[in-house]
């Protein structure tokens, strides 16, 4: 016997869930019609009509909108046939693919079950313990799209997919939810997920959901498991002081839906159709009826051989047009149906009358007027799912014939603006536009401040055809405007024919427009700042010209030598200032003084006709050389190599200068050109290029070593620091040689010595911070070899225990006299 833990789905209709589901409900309703699936035949269906008409705004093509009305036609005792239920044929994967894209539409979080894929592992046939009836055939696993698992389950289990999709709604919303939860996939179907536990996590994920809440469906017919038809008592609610009746039911789909979910709806919850009902309210089971006929039609009646039958045969899509042409029946009438067309979700109706002798033997007396060849114009430039129904009359449901994804040339027009340019007393606007609904040139409107001006876009352009080969060449424009003089906004529009809007091509320009008969406005500008560093006189300031918005020359003299420079730096503040002419007409201009001095004047070059513009002159002199400075920030010795660090500058100029190291009376030459931070930091205008690190032997009896900064310009260099070094004052030296790991032991071997002591000295071993003290003290006869008059007593090797998993291991040369301890090396692991 199964457990009711794994086999008994309750209702979810708690009185604290019951709201919530009626609102779930309403909610993923609501989004179900965001794009429209044809319901079931209403007599106020759409009749014939001679063209596509668009189903927008048809309410009759979907009867799932929300309605206050009360529920119709639910029956307690026989909620859904048999024939339907349990109808193992009713979708073909394809069509479930279609039905989830045409209610989802598009998916915002990448987890829609039209785009979601599922795994699941192949599982041999399933027979009932009770009674040993087959509850699914083998089903055949792997990863794939949702629809394909759909119809997998639907073939194996005989369960219609229909159903299947109404389930996944009721319970998450999956079947039109554009962004689920992760929750919603984990309890897909509600399978084996009590109100009163938690869900089995056996069956976490769409995949197990979808097999395990469906094979549930099955067994409670093939396993003979709990209601069965025939009288029963069904409650309302989860609460039992709400009560319920005895009814007889009347068919085994009947009674697995209230397995599946135990209680029966209660007169409110029926009368508020999607809506709330009482406390005593419960839902599940009025929202499957609810989904069922809102989407599929009737729940009542046999299986999908009264169903219309059809295709698509092809789809040609062209500018401006997608035809869809095929056929379509109903084999309950031979009169000629409608059939909807949707393109993305959009629909349109037209009657299937077209001759198709060729259907006559395949459908004896029911004629030949079902084909159909329906024109729609495509609602962008891209790709587009076409779908087609047939549309059912009599018994049945709307069936959807077939889909086909395809290229679409629609919408609105697309373009560019390639130049704006102001004249005297006109603006030149040149570029591009097609629209994708013709091959024809179309038109463009050019706004120049109040003024409009309509042209056509049809001037050659290869460069066009060549990216756009399917519709010509002829799609350029270049249209002068007459405008009056001043600063004028220049907006371009491509003009739209047919699906879609106008379109601004690019960016409206403002720009400033001269006077028709003016011969030329001169540059404006300005000096900001002159600064002489040493002989270096540095100019700063902007330049433009009022004709132009393009960066203009700048000439700058010193005496009678001059130098040509561009005014396109950055200047945020001239934008700011004469909006239209962008930033880009700023200057920085470096020369050299004379020592005597001279006179320094700049000049903005008219960019057109008229006068250039002078923007100042003043006499500079080469300021006196300041003296370099900086520091030593250590002497260091390592045996008889002395290692020198420090930083130094000149405030004469931002370039690295040359340090001077003497031992004795023996000098170095350096450069002070290494990276140091913290010297740019302080020093910004300098730059952070100014660190030095310099090597030199020391005699054994020792010397005086002195650092100096030298002076780039005429003037002294600087004494940066002196100081006394003699070898045996320093750190001790060595290696971390080897390190090997092995069943929680680490083998360490190095050699280290202090070169103010002739004994061994202490290594310290850190694996992570537990400390392990060794001595230097095994034979290395290299190390002597190495270190004339070391030793050759001064290696090491140890074991020291490590932890599992990762770690660090550093040894340390312990000093014994003057300097500090030395790292030896670290390892990871």
């Amino acid at each position: 016997m199964h457990s009711r833990r794994r086999y008994l789905r309750s209702a979810r209709s708690q009185p604290r869930r019951a709201a919530l589901q009626a609102v779930v409900g309403i909610i993923a309703l609501i989004g179900s019609l965001v794009v429209a699936v044809p319901a079931s035949a209403v007599s106020g269906a759409p009749g014939a009509v001679s063209s596509a008409s668009s189903l927008t705004e048809a309410a009759t093509v979907d009867s799932g909108f929300v309605k206050a009305a009360a529920v119709v036609g639910f029956n307690p005792e026989n909620i859904i046939s048999d024939a339907l239920f349990y109808d193992g044929n009713a979708m073909s994967a394809a069509e479930i693919q279609s039905f989830l894209d045409s209610k989802i539409g598009r998916c915002e979080n990448g987890k829609c079950l039209n785009v979601l894929t599922a795994s699941i592992s192949s599982r041999d046939a399933w027979y009932s313990q009770a009674t040993g009836d087959l509850v699914c055939s083998a089903l055949q696993g792997g990863t794939m799209r949702v629809s394909e698992l759909i119809y997998r389950v639907q073939v194996a289990c005989g369960i219609s997919a229909k159903v299947i999709l109404v389930t996944l709604q009721k319970e998450q919303g999956l079947t039109t939810s554009s962004a689920p939860s992760d929750w919603n996939l984990r309890a897909a179907m509600g399978a084996s997920c009590p109100d009163t536990e938690p869900c089995d996590p056996a069956y976490s994920g769409v995949g197990p959901q979808i097999v395990q809440g469906v094979r549930q469906l099955k067994i409670y017919k093939a396993g003979k498991f709990a209601k069965q038809p025939g009288v029963n008592f069904i409650g309302y609610n989860p609460n039992s002081a709400c009560g319920g009746s005895n009814i007889n039911i009347q068919n085994y789909a009947t009674a697995a839906l209230y397995n599946y979910t135990p209680y029966q709806p209660n007169a409110a919850a029926l009368a508020a159709g999607w809506g709330l009902g009482d406390g005593c309210s419960s839902y599940g089971n009025r929202n499957f009826y609810n989904y069922y006929t809102s989407w599929f039609g009737s729940t009542q009646g046999g299986s999908s051989v009264n169903d219309p039958v059809g295709f698509i045969d092809g789809v040609t899509s062209a500018p401006g047009e997608i035809v869809v042409s095929g056929w379509t029946l109903d084999p309950d009438s031979s009169a000629s149906i409608n059939v909807h067309v949707y393109v993305d979700g959009v629909g349109y109706a037209a009657v299937a009358n077209k001759p198709r002798p060729d259907l006559a033997a395949q459908y004896p007396g029911l004629g030949v007027a079902h084909g159909y060849v329906v024109s729609v114009p495509p609602p962008k430039w891209g790709t587009v799912d076409v779908c087609a129904y047939g549309i059912n009359v009599g018994a049945g449901s709307n069936r959807l014939l077939a889909c086909r994804t395809v290229p679409a040339y629609g919408g609105s027009p697309v373009g560019s603006v390639d130049s704006v340019i102001a004249g005297a007393g006109t603006v030149t606007v040149s570029g591009w536009t097609i629209d994708p609904d013709t091959l024809d040139p179309i038109s463009v409107h050019v706004y120049v401040g109040s003024k409009a001006v309509a042209a056509s876009a049809d001037a050659k352009r290869d460069d066009v055809a060549a990216h756009y080969p399917q519709y010509g060449n002829r799609h350029g424009f270049s249209t002068v405007v007459p405008v009056a003089a001043g600063y004028q906004q220049v907006c371009v529009y491509g003009i739209n024919v047919k699906t879609g809007g106008n379109v601004l091509l690019s960016d409206c320009t403002q720009l400033f427009v001269r006077a028709a008969k003016d011969p030329g406005t001169p540059p404006v500008g300005n000096i900001d700042s002159i600064t002489v560093t040493g002989s270096t006189v540095t100019i700063r300031g902007w330049a433009l010209d009022p004709d132009s918005p393009d960066s203009i020359a700048v000439h700058s003299y010193v005496g009678t030598t001059g130098s040509t420079h561009r005014a396109d730096g950055v200047r945020n503040d001239i934008a700011r200032a004469y909006p239209g002419y962008g930033v880009a007409h700023g200057f920085t201009i470096t020369r050299e003084l004379p020592a005597a001095g001279e006179n320094v004047c700049v000049y903005a070059i008219n960019d057109g006709a008229g006068s250039h513009t002078v923007l100042g002159c003043s006499f500079q002199r080469p300021q006196p050389s300041a003296p370099p400075f900086g520091s030593v920030d250590s002497f260091s010795l390592s045996g008889r190599t002395l290692t020198v660090r420090g930083w130094a500058l000149d405030p004469d100029t931002k370039d690295s200068i040359a340090v001077h190291v003497y031992v004795g009376a023996a000098g170095t030459v350096a450069k002070a050109d290494g990276l140091r931070k913290d010297v740019g930091n302080v020093y910004p205008v300098y730059g952070p290029d100014h660190g030095y690190n310099v090597q030199r032997e020391i005699p054994n009896e020792g010397a005086q070593v002195c650092v100096y900064a030298i002076n780039d310009a005429a003037g002294d260099n600087t004494l940066l620091g002196c100081q006394f070094m003699r070898p045996g004052q320093g750190d001790p030296v060595g290696s971390l040689d080897s390190v090997s790991v092995s069943n929680g032991i680490a083998q360490v071997s190095g050699w280290a010595f202090d070169p103010d002591s002739g004994d061994p000295i202490s290594v310290h071993i850190y694996v992570d911070r537990v400390g392990n003290v060794i001595t230097a003290n095994t034979e290395r006869p290299d190390v002597a070899g190495a270190f004339p008059g070391q030793s050759r007593f001064r290696g090491f090797a140890a074991s020291v225990a490590v932890p599992a998993g990762g770690f660090s291991l550093c040894a340390y040369a312990i000093n014994v006299g003057p300097g500090g301890n030395t790292l030896l090396g670290c390892r990871t692991f």
